[in-house]
């Protein structure tokens, strides 16, 4: 009986604000991290540009920062990082403002603990500092406008220019752009296929640009522009000359593990539907913004990466259709029953098991693994 009492008294809201605060220091920490050490992808991402070549896929972000440090003189670490900052902080500040006053319960918050889900980020520290988060504040900041009935026309357009400007920056914002069109058609249960062109319009336009005229990453002469203004990456997207699907046909064994991650998190989001209204219409959306990221999983080795970036704008989407409250610390109490025994195995399950970026598709190395088996395996080695 006192077991019960405990868990019918465990308020979900705070869990949620611990973990959002956990998880917003630790990938800014991280994030400074590689930074300072000239990481290859982290830091170098950001850093490509159009003075080596020209026009390029993710260039613009590089010749921003150039110029930054043109009329600054800081370093290119400080300036990519500060920008880093703001935008990992502001998509973790939207997100508390867009369920702050929401009813949270235990299966949504078993969403963020899916180790894909913001637990993905504690339990593969490579996620951190990448573009995508220009991408999950984007959507953040415009679910929390349409969740208030305060995203008007003016916003819209200015939402579509912001997603063109992404696509520059991360040619990744294309392949998830239909996660926009899904927050609207939730938001007012129609469909409006002319609205939505717009969004898709938006990246698309620039993406073909990429294609018809963008030129390598490294034209040749990036690194040496690099070390001119202080920055000396050894690896990363700079060095990189994988031919992608020849290494996925390689380490097959590796990659048909993702399956096992996938079809666990089919069976949570779809476990979550299942309390859902309209949740027929939602299945198919979802499946269908999966499948228009098909691309990037046959282009590109980070299946891992693709799938947590589904994940974390699922778990967004799905906190705009949850009941609204009169407290910041609102939620509502367990009730033991089958619904909450099958919650908490998948909470369980969630974290046992990790989801490399690349690679390695499955492990029981999850958190539950780094916190308690890692250390004492440290420990005796030492």
């Amino acid at each position: 009986m006192r077991i019960e009492k405990l868990v019918q008294h465990f308020n979900s809201k705070i869990f949620i604000y611990f973990l959002i605060a956990v998880t917003a220091i630790y990938t800014l920490a991280f994030t400074l991290a590689f930074n300072l050490k000239d990481d290859g992808y982290i830091l170098a991402d950001w850093l490509i540009n159009y003075e080596d070549g020209g026009f390029k896929r993710r260039g613009l972000s590089g010749s921003f920062f150039f110029i930054i440090q043109d009329i600054t003189g800081f370093s290119l670490n400080y300036i990519v990082y500060f920008f880093q900052f703001i935008i990992i902080s502001l998509f973790f500040w939207c997100y508390t403002k867009l369920i702050r006053y929401k009813v949270i319960d235990l299966l949504y918050l078993s969403l963020l603990l899916s180790s894909i889900g913001f637990v993905g980020l504690l339990n593969t520290v490579t996620y951190v500092g990448k573009k995508e988060f220009i991408v999950f504040l984007l959507f953040t900041y415009f679910v929390y406008l349409l969740d208030n009935d305060k995203l008007s026309k003016y916003k819209e357009y200015l939402f579509c220019l912001f997603l063109f400007i992404s696509t520059l920056l991360h040619e990744v914002t294309l392949f998830y752009v239909p996660y926009f069109a899904i927050a609207l058609y939730v938001k007012n249960g129609k469909l409006e296929v002319r609205r939505y062109i717009k969004y898709f319009l938006a990246v698309i336009i620039p993406a073909a640009a990429i294609v018809v005229f963008g030129k390598n990453v490294n034209e040749g002469m990036s690194l040496e522009i690099l070390s001119k203004r202080g920055v000396h990456p050894t690896y990363g997207i700079f060095y990189w000359n994988i031919d992608e699907r020849q290494y996925i046909k390689e380490h097959l064994n590796e990659y048909l593990l993702y399956f096992i991650s996938l079809g666990i998190s089919i069976f949570h989001i779809g476990y979550y539907l299942k309390y859902l209204n309209g949740r027929k219409i939602l299945y198919i959306l979802l499946i269908g913004a999966f499948i228009f990221s098909f691309p990037l999983f046959y282009l590109a080795i980070d299946w891992g990466r693709w799938m947590y970036i589904h994940m974390i704008l699922i778990i967004v989407l799905f906190a705009m259709m949850l009941k609204k409250g009169d407290s910041i610390y609102v939620y509502e109490p367990i009730t033991i029953n089958r619904k909450f025994y099958i919650t908490i195995a998948i909470i369980l399950l969630s974290l046992l098991y990790r989801v490399e970026m690349s690679g390695s598709g499955f492990t029981f190395e999850g958190i539950l693994y780094r916190l308690f088996v890692a250390p004492m395996e440290l420990l005796n080695k030492m």
